[in-house]
């Protein structure tokens, strides 16, 4: 009986070396790749055996039972990352576990640029093609719904940056972080601003930094140009921001802003309406929203663009003329 034993035992110890011994060889064969380089995607919520026929479906011609005996043997079913992968010639399936497990994705990017409204930033989703496309037949109001926002508008509301994402990820995914990102931005800004601000709370001095970041070609302006505003928001002088009266008027606008544009009526006029405007008309930046909140200390009450991107503040209106006799049109009347 012992020796019968001492057989069953050596078999099993033997079998199982040899089933080591061939899943090794198996790990670290190459895998045979249709191409030089692979692309494929591992959808979320993808089980192992699901990620395996995912990739055996994008060209890798490999066994799938040895492939999820493996994964399963060293690091678990259960951490498998979904994105987009890429691998090239040569790679085995030892590479591939260690892929798929530490989330080893193929990075791309999408830039949204400072100043860029919603629609802009809209048009940069639906353009990359290594996204997937889940918000393109959605309407704004239905985007800021699922993102949890009801009561306003988009603009304004996602931070401009660089953004990297594993290919084939959902363009809402990259929507809702930017739009994370920039209350985390504006909370932290509002948190550090200064005291006595004519501004009610963290959404009217986004407000008030989206107008800086169109109003603005030099960043050593930023603070002067929103000190310039807040005199205006104290003084109760209406703000007479052309990018605000742009905004309003929307497709409308070809380029040439001309003085009936300025005398004709919108929520966003701010040459005919007093205050902030309803809602951002800009993706701010980081230095537009520390300047909106920490505005320069300064008596003026103008400025106009020089033409090379930087600006001429003046205290009163006949210096302000002055500027604009000399830098732009005889006659022409801008902030």
């Amino acid at each position: 009986m012992q020796a019968k034993l001492r057989r069953v035992l050596i078999y099993s110890l033997t079998a199982l070396m040899l089933v080591t011994a061939w899943l090794g060889w198996f790990a670290l064969s190459p895998v045979a790749l249709p191409a030089a380089a692979v692309d494929f995607s591992i959808k979320p919520g993808s089980s192992l055996k699901s990620a395996t026929r995912q990739m055996i479906e994008a060209g890798l011609d490999m066994p799938a039972w040895p492939f999820n005996l493996l994964v399963r043997f060293f690091v678990g079913d259960t951490k498998i990352k979904a994105g987009g992968y890429q691998v090239r010639a040569g790679v085995t399936p030892w590479n591939l576990m260690r892929k798929i497990t530490l989330g080893d994705f193929t990075q791309v990017e999408i830039v949204f640029v400072e100043g860029w409204t919603f629609r802009q930033m809209r048009a940069a989703l639906d353009a990359h093609s290594e996204l997937k496309h889940d918000t393109a037949a959605l309407s704004d109001d239905r985007i800021m719904e699922e993102l949890g926002v009801r009561d306003r508008p988009p603009e304004g509301l996602f931070f401009p940056d660089t953004y990297l994402f594993g290919k084939g990820e959902s363009d809402f995914a990259i929507l809702k972080r930017a739009h994370r990102e920039m209350n985390k931005r504006l909370q932290s800004a509002w948190n550090q601003r200064a005291a006595d601000l004519p501004l009610a709370n963290a959404y009217e001095a986004l407000i008030l930094a989206s107008i800086v970041e169109k109003e603005t070609g030099l960043a050593s302006d930023r603070a002067l140009v929103a000190g310039v505003f807040i005199n205006r928001l104290r003084s109760g002088m209406n703000l007479q921001t052309d990018p605000s009266v742009i905004y309003g008027m929307g497709d409308k606008f070809n380029g040439n802003l001309r003085k009936r544009d300025l005398m004709t009526d919108t929520t966003y006029n701010t040459y005919t309406r007093a205050g902030l405007p309803p809602s951002p008309i800009a993706m701010p930046g980081q230095a537009s929203l520390l300047a909106a909140v920490n505005p320069a200390v300064t008596g003026a009450m103008y400025f106009v663009a020089r033409g090379d991107g930087s600006s001429v503040f003046s205290r009163t209106l006949e210096e302000h003329n002055r500027a604009v006799a000399r830098y732009q049109k005889p006659g022409a009347t801008r902030p």
